[in-house]
């Protein structure tokens, strides 16, 4: 009775031993369902994420974020494609501190795995980065990295950049659905980062719309060239980003542009140089009367010409007035010109910081627009003048005439009335005393005549100003000293330096510049002309061997006389770092020509 029993038991045994395989397939695939449902439902949670940022950094911070998420990934980055299509611009990274990123040095420009997708813009996995044949290594103190994932973001067909991802949780690798994950992400980044693109240029054609209405208005209301240009200057570089904006103008007689101002960083360094039109980024922008960029500026400045670096500063060394050292620290660089081909009246040069984005054609494209606007200040600024100095005329003729034709004749009349009432004076003395008022009379009417010849002589009969003169002299040296000198100016120098001075200036400054020639055998010199209305000075500094004691020293003589003929004084000084500084200073009737 017993034996019948066993095989029933096997038989409820079997089915219990299948079923709880069952059960455990089923809770299997329960799980991967459930899985399959978080992680989409993880990847929607990252799309709707990044698609709500329109700030364009944010948005890529909130992508590389969600991406490392997503895939379970201890390192994630996200490069941007520079404008050359070969290397990266930007490198957003999440996983590594701010003390690991300083310890491993410069962001990579896109060499080895990090090239691979870019060159390929296609999902690239591997298992361990090392084994691929293109593998370029790590930099010291960089963390260890093996797997690795990445895919192109596009943008309108466009790849804008790549997602790089490496070492998964857990050592485990990633795999095509991790691929596939991303490759979806990367399509709703694409989407974003156009959107940040378009909401970014909106706001920045708004400021631009703002910033000329702002121009405009104060063309309208009168101010002046110079507040109008350094308004504009100012917009310009917030605008931009721009760390340093320049305005540099012809000089009139010359073939030199001088730096009329200079705002931002450094930008003691610049004002008032006169820079050849065919030795800097602004003369090329200039003669070729069209932008020009440039990734470096210091690169961009040949440092040819010799110049001073601190005006007046009698114990540092003179710096090259196209030397890099003026843009220690800056970059990307835009020099616009203000105008037309017709007739370029200037240059707007803008300059970011070093390691900044180089400025790209839709940068460019309203910064002429701006640079139209600094053209019609300096157009309106120059009618405003030219209809003062009609005025000015006008009213010297006006007064001219009523002196000839109302005080002359009044005096030549009561002249003649003495002269006749002289005849009828019997005392000598008082006929002696008429005939003395009948000749001031006669002196008076000649002072007058003079004055009215004075009122209806035109301006600019008294040939070219200071400053083209002191910039002609400072070419001319140039071939006997083998190289351009430096020359910085400020101040009003034609208005405020009387025409007497100014012979002084231009006699001494050839004279100083010949004695560098002939016995400091310098290779660098700095000329320094600036006036405050109340002085004017000049300051001519060489690196060369000095002046020797037993030296001969009439030209200093010289020089020293004209100084204490107009009430002046003449100093040398030879700093510790070698070389000569002179330093001719004389006062100035402030306000007279």
């Amino acid at each position: 009775m017993g034996s019948p029993k066993e095989p029933r038991e096997a038989r409820v045994k079997l089915p219990q031993l299948r079923l709880d395989e069952l059960l455990e397939e089923l809770q299997a695939r329960l799980d991967a369902a459930r899985g399959t449902r978080d992680r989409v439902h993880s990847l929607l949670e990252a799309v709707l994420s990044v698609g709500r940022e329109l700030d364009l950094e944010q948005a890529l911070r909130s992508i590389v974020e969600a991406a490392a998420v997503l895939v379970e990934a201890r390192y994630a980055a996200l490069g941007v494609i520079g404008p050359d299509g070969r290397r990266l611009s930007e490198f957003l990274t999440v996983g590594i501190d701010e003390k690991q990123i300083a310890a491993i040095g410069p962001y990579p420009e896109g060499h080895g795995i990090l090239g691979e997708v870019i060159r390929h813009p296609e999902p690239l996995r591997l298992t361990k980065i090392s084994e691929h044949p293109n593998s370029y290594g790590f930099p010291p103190h960089h963390p260890p990295m093996n797997s690795f994932v990445g895919v192109p973001i596009r943008v309108r067909d466009q790849v804008f950049g790549n997602l790089y991802l490496t070492e998964k949780h857990g050592g485990a690798q990633f795999d095509e659905e991790d691929e596939s994950v991303l490759s979806t992400l990367a399509v709703a980044a694409g989407v974003a980062i156009d959107n940040a693109r378009l909401y970014e240029e909106s706001r920045l054609r708004e400021r631009w719309l703002r910033a000329n209405a702002e121009i405009t208005h104060t063309l309208m209301s009168g101010s002046d060239r110079g507040e109008v240009l350094a308004l504009i200057a100012e917009r310009a570089r917030e605008i931009t980003g721009a760390a340093l904006a320049v305005v540099a103008v012809p000089m009139e007689g010359t073939d030199s542009l001088t730096v009329e101002l200079a705002i931002g960083e450094a930008a003691e360094a610049h004002r008032g140089l006169v820079l050849p039109v065919d030795d800097s980024l602004i003369g090329k922008a200039f003669s070729g009367a069209a932008p020009v960029t440039s990734p470096d500026v210091s690169r961009a400045e040949p440092g040819a010409s010799p110049g001073e670096g601190t005006e007046g500063a009698e114990d540092q060394e003179s710096v090259p007035a196209g030397d890099p050292a003026r843009f220690t620290g800056l970059g990307p660089a835009v020099a616009v010109p203000i105008g037309t081909t017709d007739g370029v009246r200037g240059i707007v040069l803008l300059v970011r910081e070093a390691g900044r984005t180089v400025f790209t054609e839709k940068e460019t494209e309203p910064l002429q627009g701006f640079a139209a606007q600094a053209a019609v200040a300096m157009e309106l600024a120059e009618r405003r003048a030219d209809v003062a100095q009609i005025a000015v005329l006008q009213d010297r003729d006006r007064i001219a005439r009523d002196l000839h034709d109302l005080a002359i004749q009044r005096l030549f009349a009561t002249g003649m009335t003495l002269q006749s009432a002289g005849r009828f004076i019997d005392h000598a003395e008082a006929s002696e005393r008429v005939l003395r008022a009948v000749d001031d009379l006669d002196e008076t009417i000649k002072i007058i005549r003079s004055t009215i010849f004075g009122l209806r002589a035109r301006d600019g009969a008294a040939g070219p100003g200071l400053r083209a003169r002191v910039v002609r002299a400072v070419g001319e040296a140039a071939p006997v000293l083998g190289f351009a000198p430096g020359l910085r100016m400020d101040g009003l120098l034609d208005t405020h330096v009387p025409k007497e001075t100014a012979e002084h200036v231009v006699a001494v400054l050839s004279e100083a510049l010949t004695n560098v020639a002939r016995h400091a055998r310098a290779d660098r010199v700095g000329v320094a002309l600036e006036t405050d209305g109340r002085e004017v000075r000049l300051s001519v500094t060489d690196n060369g061997v000095g002046i020797p004691p037993d030296g001969r020293r009439s030209g200093l003589r010289n020089m020293a006389e004209r100084a204490q003929q107009l009430g002046g004084e003449l100093e040398l000084s030879s700093p510790a770092s070698g070389g000569t500084t002179l330093v001719w200073r004389v006062s100035v009737a402030e306000g007279e020509e």
